[in-house]
């Protein structure tokens, strides 16, 4: 009867060896699948002011929900002025533009041997602000808009002569900004801008100065319009069919605010990518999430078919 008892503790206490074994050992798989997940090192990010709010956030998450241990580091010199350092021996990542990489600046990609790839992020509106006590130049034609920035028309009483006669103050973003060549290239149809007016390489200078200056007028993105509500007012533009209000439900390459719509990008360096797994890691990440964050920094969402498409196209460049 004892060596039953005996036998059946032995029994028993293999059993639980073999289980406790055998958990461990799952413990250790389970341990060693997530440290092989995780990445370290840096990414590098640089470009367009105008994305930088929607490249700020993704990054963001990445680092506290994705990877920890990966510092992405996002600044915003501008798309051109980016562009230059991105496009330079040990550059950054990732560039950031309001605009599409221009043929001069693709030809210096290939003589550094650096493959780049366009990645769509999101849809922004060119928005036209006014200061807050202006109350009568909250609706202008699109020709208009081509007057005042043309220096065409330069006191608000020659627009509408129930309008103030004081002289209009034009403000917008510098030459370092792809703002200022969408405006420049494609609303004023390469037309120089009115040699009076304010550039300006900081966002938020613009702000404050058109918020300062009751005969303001401004451009830029309209991120930074919907942050900054309570200092300035978007003007609603006529396209010929009534004014229509920049919003994230006008703005779209096909929506009624599409005269004044435009893509905005990130360009990955392909190099980089194969070469450092949190590269192609955080690339991955923005065109898994953009959209999900697109609308509260301001932009309009780009299709999910688009999205989908340019995922497949990373992978196949992994």
């Amino acid at each position: 009867m004892k060596f039953k008892k005996y036998l059946m503790l032995v029994v028993v206490g293999l059993v639980l060896f073999l289980a406790a074994c055998g958990g461990a050992a799952e413990e250790s798989n389970t341990s060693g699948d997530e440290a092989s997940n995780e990445l370290e090192g840096n990414v590098a990010i640089d470009g367009s002011g105008t994305v930088y709010p929607l490249m700020s956030r993704l990054a963001e998450e990445y680092m506290i929900n994705e990877q920890p241990n990966v510092s992405v580091e996002v600044s915003r010199a501008g798309t051109s002025a980016g562009f230059k350092k991105f496009l330079a021996e040990d550059g950054t990542d990732f560039n950031d533009a309001s605009r599409e990489i221009k043929e001069e600046e693709q030809v210096k990609a290939d003589e550094l041997g650096i493959e780049v790839m366009e990645l769509k992020v999101a849809l922004d509106g060119l928005t036209i602000v006014v200061n807050p006590e202006n109350d009568f130049a909250t609706e202008l034609t699109e020709d208009q808009v081509k007057d005042i920035f043309l220096g065409n028309v330069t006191k608000w009483s020659e627009i509408n002569p129930d309008w103030p006669e004081e002289e209009i103050q034009t403000y917008g973003p510098n030459e370092n900004h792809g703002t200022y060549e969408f405006f420049y290239e494609t609303i004023l149809e390469e037309q120089d801008l009115v040699k009076t007016i304010n550039l300006q390489q900081d966002y938020s200078t613009l702000v404050t100065l058109v918020a300062e200056d009751v005969n303001a007028i401004g451009f830029f993105g309209f991120g930074y319009y919907d942050s900054n509500k309570d200092k300035v007012q978007a003007v609603g533009i006529d396209f010929g069919e009534g004014a229509v209000v920049p919003s994230l439900d006008t703005i779209g390459e096909e929506g009624p605010y599409a005269n004044y719509t435009r893509p905005v990008f990130t360009y990955l360096n392909v190099n980089h990518a194969k070469e450092k797994a949190q590269v192609f890691d955080y690339a991955t990440y923005v065109l898994e999430t953009m959209n999900d964050f697109a609308g509260e920094t301001g932009f309009a969402p780009i299709p999910e078919e688009e999205a989908q498409a340019q995922l497949e196209e990373l992978e196949a460049n992994k």
